[in-house]
């Protein structure tokens, strides 16, 4: 792990001693305001968890293509079910054209909200349509419900001390974050052996990949409040330091990584960044199957919540930047961009790093 991402031990975070909980916090806001991306540990989310949700992805991802493309859903902006390698090109959220990103990915949002509220009512269709699970393997279901669990509780636990990070009360985030827009994404880079074979399992899913083109996901940030990632020890995940140049990022084990979104940028003041971040594998190697698997949880806020600066990030010789947005609003327009592979018109919190956009 390169020494720009801090390590945050959480453990003992709710054990009522309130000089750790000065320290986490303290070492959450140095992070934060550095390079907006943490390594927690002591987070408390028990290994099986993790173990399980990557063998069943690991079932699902092995299937053949053509049944995995049957669990498409129907409206490119439904954000469920699985995405094929050249559906999305996530550079398109910073305003930047871009090819097509190669990754494959299995999205969900929440297994179950109270049927009737009115609150969910309305986005029934949209932010909490009902989740897309394949059959087969059927282990897939119960162990991603479980991760999504587990992982949801550790961004909430976060947000909770990212408010007394920010000198805010504790709670401060929950009226924002009580019907949240949370979803989980499970995702796959692949590529073949240049030249060599390959089984069923190992083979990728299109055809440039089986050629040899690298694997990769666009340069973006991300859209909401927070990211809960873990992440394979592989080499590709590089993320844009204070220098504005491009940095490897590798988890130990058993850690997650976490980073800021967009709208806690705003609400921040850019106090906090949202940290710019991609995904590059290696060119394969003729005996070398190239992958690397990663689960990302965003924690993206209640859709109707009013996003402004926060009142401890302003003050006389610090105006805020960006105007209040809805949050529903500023993710359906970054979540169009790279599905419908036009440059976005969402606010942008990019700054001074529009330079790495082009290395």
């Amino acid at each position: 792990m390169t020494e720009l991402v801090p390590v945050v031990d959480i453990g003992g975070l709710h054990d009522g001693d309130p000089r750790r909980r000065r320290e986490i916090a303290s070492a959450i806001d140095d992070g934060c305001r550095r390079v907006g991306f943490l390594e927690i540990v002591g987070h408390g989310v028990e290994p099986v968890v993790i173990d399980s949700a990557l063998r069943e992805l690991d079932a699902f991802w092995a299937l053949p293509a053509e049944t995995k493309l049957g669990y498409v859903p129907a409206d490119v902006m439904t954000n469920r079910g699985y995405s094929p390698p050249k559906a999305e090109s996530l550079a398109y959220s910073l305003g930047v054209n871009a090819e097509p990103d190669t990754f494959e990915a299995f999205n969900i949002g929440p297994e179950g909200w109270p049927a009737g509220d009115p609150v969910y009512e309305r986005e029934r269709d949209g932010v909490f349509a009902a989740n897309l699970w394949p059959t087969d393997p059927p282990g897939l279901r119960p162990a991603l419900t479980a991760y999504f669990a587990a992982v949801s509780g550790l961004a909430r636990r976060l947000t909770a001390i990212f408010a007394v990070a920010l000198g805010l009360p504790e709670n401060y985030f929950d009226a924002f974050t009580d019907h949240s827009t949370d979803t989980l994404r499970a995702l796959l880079y692949r590529t073949a052996p240049r030249g060599g074979n390959v089984t069923a399992g190992d083979a990728p899913a299109d055809a440039d990949a089986a050629a040899g083109e690298p694997a990769r996901m666009g340069a973006h940030t991300d859209y909401g409040i927070l990211t809960v990632l873990y992440g394979d020890q592989v080499p590709g995940l590089e993320i844009v330091g204070p220098d504005g140049g491009w940095h490897p990022v590798i988890p130990r084990p058993g850690a997650f990584l976490v980073n800021l979104g967009d709208l806690l940028a705003q609400w921040t003041n850019d106090h906090w960044a949202s940290t710019v971040h991609r995904v590059v594998l290696p060119v394969p190697r003729a005996d070398r199957v190239a992958r690397r698997r990663s689960i990302a949880f965003f924690h993206d806020g209640n859709y109707d919540a009013r996003v402004e600066c926060l009142p401890t990030c302003t003050g006389a010789d610090d105006p805020p930047k960006y105007p209040p947005v809805v949050a529903g609003e500023h993710l359906a327009a970054k979540f169009a961009a790279p599905r419908l592979h036009r440059p976005t018109t969402a606010t942008s919190t990019l700054g001074e790093r529009t330079g790495a956009l082009t290395r």
